[in-house]
């Protein structure tokens, strides 16, 4: 079993030990936290604790994550947009308001359960819930994923992730007009010390890089075409609110008065990475949705 150490930081003073442990990990929710402290796998100052323990400033906590149930992930035919597929890859295009994986107590509609429905062989290496997931896009974010159908695959995906050799270009409305026309965020990121499930720019984050390119200017908005050098969780998200151009419609990191939009404006526009059989260079690209698109024609309409 996997251990994980937190020592209590002077902003969570006075918050429950459930929610202090689940804000360390977006994909920990309350109730799985809640039963893990009841299971006696968190330890407070070396103690048990309960789940309404009010914490203190330099608390030590030690998680032991148990191992994953073998959860009843079942097929589901979702009718998925396969842009590629041959016996080791596949490129599916996602649409928006779609999770990638499943989680405790979210088993259904999920991509992967679509995946599960329309090929019988993905690589086992993230587990049930995550066959052949190498990385993935938010919720509300739209376009392209690249998913491996064997361990030897998925290795090379994942390699190519972190030698920065995948071209992932994204395209996406913000809020403000941008002056120049290309730019470089270098800016590290990290949980957000003063909410634990957002992330931010920190000194001690980790390195991450966004190059954006402008395409267009409106009234109160740019549209961008932002490319990662590194793939950190909402990695433009984050750094275009850093640069004072938050997405539009990012409920997260964004202003509430936006775009009427469901979820940030945001699609994985290209994907390109080489063949882990054939070392071919492949590419694809998806075009914007309509709502999308639908947006863009609004603000055009309204310079």
């Amino acid at each position: 079993m996997e251990k994980m150490e937190h020592t209590v930081l002077k902003e969570q003073k006075g918050d429950r030990i459930d929610k202090v442990i689940s804000g360390l990990n977006e994909e920990w929710s309350r109730t799985q936290v809640q039963q893990w402290i009841k299971d006696g796998n968190v330890l407070v100052n070396g103690q048990s604790v309960k789940t309404n323990y009010k914490s203190n400033e330099n608390d030590q906590i030690v998680i032991t994550i148990p191992e994953p149930e073998e959860l009843d992930v079942l097929p589901e035919d979702l009718n998925l947009e396969i842009y590629y597929e041959d016996k080791d890859v596949l490129v599916v295009n996602k649409p928006r308001g779609m999770v990638v994986h499943p989680a405790p107590g979210h088993l259904s509609g999920t991509l992967v359960n679509g995946l599960m429905a329309h090929c019988k062989d993905l690589s086992g290496i993230n587990g049930v819930l995550r066959p052949g997931i190498v990385h993935r896009i938010d919720k509300d974010t739209s376009g392209l994923l690249m998913v491996a159908k064997n361990d030897v695959a998925h290795e090379s995906l994942v390699n190519q992730l972190v030698e920065k050799t995948v071209t992932r270009k994204y395209k996406a409305i913000v809020h403000g007009i941008i002056p120049h026309d290309f730019g470089t965020i270098d800016a590290p990121l990290g949980r957000d010390t003063k909410d634990r499930q957002s992330m931010a720019v920190v000194d001690n984050g980790k390195h991450a890089v966004t190059h954006f390119q402008v395409l267009d200017r409106f009234k109160d908005f740019t549209f961008v075409e932002c490319q990662l050098e590194t793939g950190r969780t909402h990695q433009i998200r984050v750094h275009m609110k850093y640069i004072g151009y938050p997405l539009a419609g990012d409920p997260k990191y964004g202003p509430k008065k936006t775009l009427d939009i469901d979820g940030q404006a945001l699609h994985a526009g290209v994907l390109g990475f080489t063949h882990p059989r054939t070392n071919e260079y492949l590419e694809f690209e998806a075009p914007l949705p309509e709502e999308f698109e639908r947006l863009l024609d609004q603000l055009k309409n309204n310079r």
